[in-house]
């Protein structure tokens, strides 16, 4: 779907509060974007059902449920070889889906094939699921990690 040509001025408005505004009533919402309560109801169910607005989540602040070390992890894979039923690529993909220490995960260009995103308690956590699970991966070749400092912006919102 081709977003930027699908979506009006006054839908853009309607995503832009949403992304601010997540728990707003209908009625609320439409005062914001100065639309009728049943005009902006039809819009946002229209939004829901295109795919534009994928869904509704709270957001938690990590070290408030005691996960206080977010690292970024470059992880290179070994290449493909005839010899694989299954690509490495496809292998981590599919592992990365079952591991809740990765919040997100990249597929980059350049000297490493992705980026993960990851959260855990404490350093022994971090070592645990690095040496436990990402190194013990058939596919992973090697890791480079960073870990967060500060976090100098935080958000969600697309800037539409």
């Amino acid at each position: 779907m081709n977003a930027s040509a699908e979506l009006d001025a006054i839908d853009l408005r309607v995503l832009r509060a949403l992304q601010t505004h997540g728990r707003a009533t209908y009625d609320e919402l439409a005062a914001i974007v100065s639309l009728s309560s049943s005009a902006t109801l039809r819009r946002v169910k229209r939004l829901e059902e295109t795919g534009v607005i994928a869904g509704y989540v709270a957001l938690l602040r990590a070290e408030r449920v005691g996960l206080a070390l977010t690292a970024y992890i470059n992880v290179r894979l070994e290449k493909h070889t005839e010899s694989h039923k299954r690509s490495p690529m496809d292998a981590f993909r599919a592992s990365v889906q079952g591991w809740p220490e990765v919040v997100e995960c990249a597929s980059l260009t350049g000297d490493m094939d992705y980026l993960l995103r990851v959260v855990v308690a404490d350093m022994a956590d971090y070592s645990r699921f690095v040496m436990d699970t990402l190194l013990k991966h058939p596919s992973v070749q090697d890791c480079k990690t960073s870990f967060v400092l500060d976090r100098v912006k935080t958000t969600t919102a697309l800037p539409i």
